[in-house]
């Protein structure tokens, strides 16, 4: 860090994007129903706007803003870049099937609310600000889960808040006990102070805080409301709970990771290590025959992030672990929301046997689903692929020989639940049933799509960038 600039603008992507927020639920509240969707647009201004400013930020030297609350790093560039972006997706793909909602114009709010969440968290280097932007983070969350006031939407809003509360203590809990231990909630002077604490009081409060990470990352132990959550709620919102605040969330385990396994004696890397090992695992074999397409991609959500743990538990043991960390967020981000965009495409298909010969339909849904999930297996020249090349160089740096294993394999394994909803889609006659096709999630879906393979072809830029002589 180079200093502190306590300037607002130092936060202009989250200031834009929270005063948006509030403006659009000003709006709302007297614009007509058929002009709500005006909200929406003022929501994608104020992510576009937000994506721009975070880019001219990023430019400039790294440092600190609020006496070293919040840091201005590639860390937090990248994150505001991938959450802003993402976000924006989400808000295309709400339009097609929330346009004309009673609640529409509250949909918006609640998005950005959460967005916004998730930048707090990934730019925190404070543990009063982790907090915060968790809470942030979450409580929309919640709401935005039983949206529709549906059976399912109830059942996972219920579900959600329920885990969300119960892991929502622990977070907090381990603020407290760290502070105790420290002296201080600045990471700049917290690893000093963590280095002569107490070893047990630590290790109690870095678990209870990375407990409420994971919950919000959706890893094992806190992956428990992702599969009823994605499954229960509106597609769009599904695709958003299910990417948006994992990116928050992962930031802030590599920010703590550097704290933590920095001087004292908490077995981070092995804690890390054992936790993604299991996110990869369960999720795949969880995932291996589920026929809801949302149920898949839940578990899918799970297994990637165990892959996306792997260079957090390589921190402090190799410098791929941020490059890593960062551009696979970016290529998770933009292949999984371009999963999401094709399901949300096809109102009402639920089943793999709804996709079957979905390719004679509409050939460009079905290439853009082959190449969003073959992105999330890892296939070339995906960005998915150069992200686990650049995760798996971390952890054979920093000597996680035995994850790098465990992670080949539940890539291979990965394959056989993706290919479950490929081969039909490219296969055999026309499942009967909704022909409606959503033609703006259509383009997401393609879109993303295509920024997968230019982010796989192009990767090489963003990963000298990211990485700490860059």
């Amino acid at each position: 860090m180079t200093g502190s600039h306590p300037d607002p603008l130092d936060l202009l992507p989250e200031v834009l994007l929270a005063a948006s927020a509030v403006l659009g639920l000003l709006l709302g509240a007297w614009l007509p129903r058929h002009r709500q969707w005006l909200i929406g647009v003022l929501a994608a201004a104020a992510c576009a706007a937000g994506i721009v400013a975070a880019a001219v930020s990023a430019a400039g030297p790294e440092g600190t803003a609020f006496r070293g609350a919040f840091a201005l790093d590639p860390v937090t560039a990248t994150a505001r870049i991938v959450v802003l972006g993402a976000t924006l997706l989400v808000l295309v793909l709400t339009r097609s099937v929330l346009r004309g909602h009673a609640r529409e114009a509250e949909c918006y709010v609640l998005l950005q609310l959460a967005a916004t969440g998730a930048l707090a968290l990934a730019g925190a280097q404070d543990l009063l600000l982790l907090a915060a932007g968790y809470l942030l983070a979450g409580v929309p969350g919640y709401a935005l889960a039983g949206f529709l006031k549906d059976g399912p939407g109830t059942e996972a809003a219920l579900k959600y808040y329920v885990v969300g509360a119960f892991l929502g203590v622990l977070l907090p809990t381990g603020v407290v006990l760290l502070l105790a231990a420290g002296g201080t909630t600045a990471y700049a002077e917290l690893g000093t102070g963590l280095a002569g604490a107490p070893p047990a009081l630590v290790a109690v409060g870095a678990l209870a805080v990375l407990a409420g990470i994971l919950f919000k990352a959706g890893g094992v132990p806190g992956h428990f409301w992702v599969p009823d959550v994605v499954q229960g709620s509106a597609v769009p919102v599904a695709a958003f709970l299910a990417t948006v605040p994992k990116i928050g969330a992962l930031a802030a385990a590599y920010r703590l990771a550097v704290v933590v396994s920095a001087g004292t004696e908490v077995p981070w890397t092995a804690l890390i290590a054992v936790s993604a090992a299991a996110s990869m695992t369960l999720g795949n074999l969880a995932a291996f025959f589920q026929r809801d397409v949302t149920r898949l991609l839940a578990y899918s959500t799970v297994s990637q992030v165990g892959y996306l743990l792997v260079p957090v538990a390589a921190v402090g043991e190799s410098a791929l672990a941020r490059p890593a960390l960062l551009y696979y967020l970016a290529a998770y981000a933009v292949t999984n929301i371009g999963a999401f965009a094709v399901v949300c495409a096809l109102p009402g298909s639920r089943d793999l046997e709804d996709y079957r010969g979905l390719a004679r339909r509409v050939p460009v849904l079905a290439g853009s689903l082959a190449v969003c999930l073959l992105g999330l297996v890892g296939t070339p020249p995906t960005a998915v692929f150069l992200a686990k090349l650049e995760m798996l160089g971390a952890a054979l740096d920093g000597g996680l020989l035995w994850a790098a294993v465990v992670a080949a394999v539940n890539t291979v394994l990965s394959l056989f639940y993706y290919l479950r909803w490929i081969v039909p889609a490219f296969t055999g006659p026309p499942a009967e049933g909704p022909r409606h096709v959503s033609g703006s999630s259509t383009a997401v879906a393609a879109g993303a799509a295509v920024a997968s393979v230019l982010l796989g072809v192009l990767g090489g830029p963003v990963l000298a960038w990211t990485s700490p002589a860059g």
